[in-house]
C-alpha cells in the first residue's frame, strides 16, 4: 500500500512569533510567522501492513512555515526569513526555554538576581569633555 500524508497526519494552522533581524535597517523586531502543524493520527490507516505500521511508529509531527518572508515594521522593505528554520518537529520545540526564562537563568548563574546596571565610568580617568570641530 502507498502512504499518503493526508492519510497519516492531520494538519492545522497556527501562528508563532518569532525575532528577526532587518538586513536594511539592521533592526530586530517580533513578527508574526504563519505555521502549519501535522500532527500524528492516533491510529494507521486501514489497510496497512507490518512495514507501514512500523513506519507509522517512527512518525512525529512538526511544524511546517507558510510564509518565506516579512515586512520590516521600522523600514517597510520585504526581507526573506531565514531557510533553516522552514521545518521543525514539535518535540524539539517543547523543551527550549522562552526568551524571558533564560534571562533570569542567566542572571542566576551570574549571582545576580536583578537585571544589570549600566556601567559605570572608571573612576581613575575624569569623563572626556567634548572638543568641537578642529
Amino acid at each position: 500500500m502507498t502512504m499518503d500524508e493526508r492519510n497519516l497526519f492531520t494538519t492545522r494552522p497556527e501562528t508563532r512569533s518569532g525575532r528577526y533581524q532587518c538586513p536594511k535597517c539592521r533592526r530586530t523586531n517580533e513578527y508574526s510567522i504563519r505555521w502549519m502543524r501535522h500532527s500524528r493520527k492516533s491510529q494507521p490507516p486501514a489497510g496497512a501492513d507490518a512495514a507501514d505500521r512500523a513506519k507509522f511508529a517512527k512518525l512525529r509531527d512538526y511544524l511546517l512555515r507558510l510564509d518565506d518572508d516579512v515586512t520590516c515594521k521600522t523600514c517597510g522593505r520585504k526581507f526573506e526569513i531565514p531557510s533553516q528554520h522552514s521545518l521543525m518537529f514539535v518535540d524539539q520545540l517543547a523543551g527550549l526555554p522562552n526568551d524571558d526564562e533564560l534571562e533570569r537563568e542567566i542572571a542566576a548563574a551570574a549571582g545576580d538576581e536583578s537585571p544589570a546596571p549600566d556601567p559605570a565610568p572608571a573612576a581613575d580617568k575624569p569623563p572626556r569633555r567634548p572638543s568641537g570641530w578642529k
